[in-house]
């Protein structure tokens, strides 16, 4: 059996530590990844069984069904990096004659819907992607109740 000198093993314990740092330099110059003033929601009403695909501006409020959904922001990985996107949303249900009753506020994954999902009984609602600019879509979000006093 051949023995292992320990000078040998502080030298690749060296070149493993500075191969992991020049690594995580790389990263942390990509980090966060870049902004995007448009993102791409889907929405599934339940009791319909219909799926709508609806672009949002950023701080722009968008009604879907009951809820009112504000996006704040959107970032999606360089075409160099697997691909994701991920979007801050704050949604908020909406009744009349009855306070604004907020549901959701956190980061959603465009891979992963289900690590952070908003629970509603009627609604599912989940991030496709971010854009540039909104393309046309179909959809049934309409601006918010908020958009009419700007």
């Amino acid at each position: 059996m051949r023995r292992v000198r320990p000078l040998a093993v502080a030298a690749l314990l060296v070149a493993a530590a500075v191969a992991q740092r020049s690594g995580s330099a790389a990263q942390q110059e990509d980090w966060p990844p870049p902004a995007y003033p448009v993102a791409v929601l889907q929405g599934l009403d339940k009791v319909t069984a219909r799926i709508s695909t609806f672009a949002v501006a950023i701080d722009d409020p968008v009604a879907f069904g009951g809820l009112e959904i504000v996006v704040r922001a959107c970032h999606k990985t360089p075409p160099t990096e697997p691909p994701e996107a991920i979007a801050f949303l704050e949604i908020a249900e909406i009744e009349p004659n009855r306070p604004r009753r907020p549901l959701y506020s956190g980061w959603m994954y465009a891979s992963s819907p289900a690590v952070a999902a908003m629970e509603h009984p009627v609604y599912d609602v989940w991030v496709k992607d971010c854009q540039v600019a909104a393309a046309e879509t179909d959809t049934d979000a309409r601006p918010g109740p908020d958009a009419a006093r700007e």
